[in-house]
């Protein structure tokens, strides 16, 4: 189970000081050694991006084969202060993968080592501003979309779960997180059927999934409706991104405080773990590849929608 490392992880982030230091610190005191904190100012104020290494055992830089994965917590901001008073709604995405990592070292100092490496990627902004959004309001980011892709988007890895949350909507009602069908170089493929097994298996109920159009795995800025920024990073990488959305029944606006229902958040943490066990043991495909090189074969790539022209 994953609950202290929620908890503790809530109680830090719900915090008007709170920093990327302070982050750092606590994993570190979870066991985690290999962290980077960059801390950036744009246009609509600042924040400090968090990137954390969990090592395995089978790593190409040891000679072994297994892949890396990325978890991303995606989100505006932490907090809305001084608008809101506490941790909004927006936040869950960077508690859960910052939970995931904090679990992940202390599995790791204890002897569980996972067969592939996981990158960790988010950002700890306090007081990010508040834009408007059909049907409620969403957090904005104090940086734009390119920068937050560029440090939290990295080559390395060879899949990605992109953690957000996804309350602001009438397309998913559910309470608890649904993942995404898999999304690659512009194309929306199947859902996976791996990754559906180990939702049902965290949770012991059936799997939910968060339907996409076309415009939610375009980039920003582009002026057309956007579920969230749940799959954002795919814009920025040729490696496949499967979203996992933390949900519930009701619409909640991204702003929202007192809104974080940590019981669907622990829930999402664990199904991170399961899947980066499972990846890193080549006991998960995000996609099935020879189905997505004939759709390439017989319809052309689909770059465009990344905003590119070419393959990244």
């Amino acid at each position: 189970m994953s609950w202290r490392d929620v908890v503790d992880g809530f109680e830090l982030l719900d915090d008007p000081r709170i920093g990327g230091a302070a982050v750092a610190e606590w994993l570190r005191g979870a066991g985690v050694q290999e962290i980077q904190v960059s801390p950036v100012v744009g246009e609509r104020g600042s924040t400090e991006f968090v990137r954390v290494l969990i090592p395995g055992a089978n790593v190409r830089t040891v000679g072994g084969t297994a892949p890396t994965l990325g978890l991303i917590g995606r989100l505006g901001g932490i907090g809305a202060r001084p608008e809101r008073i506490g941790f909004v709604s927006d936040g869950d995405g960077a508690l859960t993968v910052l939970a995931a990592a904090a679990k992940l070292g202390r599995m790791r100092a204890r002897g569980d080592l996972l067969p592939g490496d996981v990158l960790v990627a988010t950002h700890v902004c306090p007081d990010a501003p508040i834009r408007p959004h059909d049907p409620v309001p969403f957090m904005n980011s104090p940086v734009g979309m390119e920068v937050m892709n560029a440090h939290e988007v990295d080559d390395a890895m060879d899949a990605v779960l992109s953690v957000d949350t996804t309350k602001g909507n009438r397309v998913c009602n559910h309470q608890g997180f649904a993942i995404t069908p898999t999304v690659r170089q512009g194309w929306i493929l199947r859902v996976s059927e791996d990754l559906l097994d180990i939702a049902s298996q965290v949770t012991g109920r059936a799997p939910a999934v968060l339907p996409l159009t076309m415009q939610d795995i375009t980039p920003y800025g582009n002026g057309v409706h956007h579920v969230n920024s749940i799959l954002q990073p795919a814009t920025a990488t040729s490696a496949p991104v499967v979203g996992v959305a933390i949900t519930t029944e009701t619409v909640v606006p991204g702003s929202g405080t007192g809104a974080s229902d940590l019981t669907s958040v622990e829930s999402a943490v664990r199904f991170c773990i399961e899947a980066a066990k499972a990846y890193g043991a080549g006991g998960c495909r995000w996609y099935d590849t020879e189905e997505f090189d004939r759709l390439v074969g017989l319809y052309g790539p689909m770059c465009r929608l990344q905003g590119a022209d070419e393959p990244n």
